[in-house]
């Protein structure tokens, strides 16, 4: 019997086209003899859609075209089981899934808000939970974490939107001592959406506010000059690490950017996402570099609580040999499968072994406590405790 799988992806995110290329990507590649895939597309205005068309990348080049022969649909707990239902007059059971597979990024759904409904709802599901979830998306906590292991990390100051246009004096004192150039971007954000290259105060205004549209935390952090961008995938859960081969991302830019990510293909072409990114694989940085990154992947993965499938970008300034966390991403453009190709792993086994690593993470959770057989409010007496108040 083949094992019913619900892929989520979409949501209101700024992100959520990248997460349509990824998702459709993933389900191509999924063992179609092992699993039966219900993808499960989540509309801009929150409007939950399923059907098999929907793993047609065609589809989404118009999205009123998509609303026309999908169905709306929602997933609940039904006596037990995890029921992804139609909506509308002629309710209809679709599947009763035995796992999920959430394809998201960025804020309102990779941040931890998917994966809380999918927790109230009670279904495994793959990747990081809710804490581990939230730990990666926000880029002011997981510094301060990394902070406190001595885990390497470039200079930073962050703030609220509000205390840049209470306290503008000090902020810009904070970062002047940090030195220019500057990296300043959103907080929460992925896929360098609102980030700002910034030589000199001249233009450190402009690249605030501009964060600031999109986030009501902005980061401020010394740009690492000399600069060449490695990738680690990780992948596995709190016991257990698997660490991928490293990349080296090529850019013409001084960071990577949003279009050279997810919009380098040719014109009219349909974009392959993070898979068709210019890089060189593996790095070409010396082992012992290489070793230390691998290992610090592993312990930053396990501070934030993660599991899955993970990517964790660094920052290499090629005079110094000095390398610093940039951040880690929860849900990796492309899943990252192209850092496993080269140790042998193909994408289908990539996305079973997270399969299965949710799947016994699921087991081990449900193996403990979580609640008592005695209800103490059994002799409560509710009318006497409300006099009591009226008192």
């Amino acid at each position: 019997m083949k094992i019913k799988i619900g892929v989520i992806f979409g949501g209101t995110s700024v992100e959520h086209e990248v997460s349509i290329i990824t998702a459709v990507q993933a389900m191509e590649h999924m063992n179609k003899e092992k699993y039966d895939i219900y993808p499960i597309y989540i509309a801009k205005d929150r409007t939950w859609y399923t059907g098999k068309m929907l793993m047609d990348i065609d589809l989404y080049k118009d999205f009123h075209d998509l609303k026309k022969y999908a169905k709306k649909s929602v997933l609940f707990n039904r006596n037990g089981a995890f029921t992804l239902q139609s909506l509308g007059p002629f309710k209809q059971i679709i599947a009763d899934l035995d796992i999920v597979f959430p394809i998201v990024h960025g804020n309102n759904v990779e941040d931890g808000s998917l994966q809380g409904y999918l927790e109230m709802v009670g279904v495994p599901y793959v990747g990081s939970n809710v804490l581990g979830s939230a730990l990666g998306q926000d880029k002011v906590i997981q510094k301060q974490i990394f902070e406190q292991l001595k885990l390497p990390i470039v200079p930073y100051t962050w703030f609220y939107d509000n205390a840049y246009f209470d306290k503008k004096e000090n902020i810009l004192k904070n970062v002047n001592k940090i030195g220019y150039p500057v990296i300043v971007k959103p907080a929460t954000l992925g896929s360098s959406v609102g980030i700002t290259y910034v030589k000199d105060e001249n233009d450190l205004d402009k690249a605030i506010k501009d964060a600031a549209t999109y986030d009501i935390k902005v980061v401020v952090e010394k740009a690492v000059e000399n600069l060449v961008e490695v990738n680690c995938s990780v992948l596995g859960n709190y016991e257990h690490q698997q660490v991928s081969e490293l990349e080296e991302v090529m850019s013409n830019e001084e960071f990577l950017t949003y279009k050279e990510k997810y919009c380098g293909g040719k014109k009219g072409a349909v974009s392959k996402g993070m898979a068709s990114l210019n890089r060189i694989i593996p790095a070409r940085i010396d082992e012992k570099l290489a070793d230390n990154i691998r290992k610090t992947s592993k312990e930053a993965f396990k501070a934030l609580n993660l599991s899955g499938i993970c990517r964790l970008d660094y920052l290499i300034d090629t005079k110094t040999k000095k390398f610093y966390i940039n951040e880690p991403n929860t849900i990796p453009g492309s899943l990252a499968f192209y850092l496993w190709t080269p140790t042998g792993k193909t994408y289908e086994q990539l996305l079973d072994e997270a399969i299965t690593i949710a799947i016994k993470q699921y087991k081990t959770k449900h193996s403990k406590t979580f609640s008592f057989e005695t209800n103490i409010l059994h002799n409560f007496s509710g009318l006497k405790g409300i006099k009591g108040l009226k008192k």
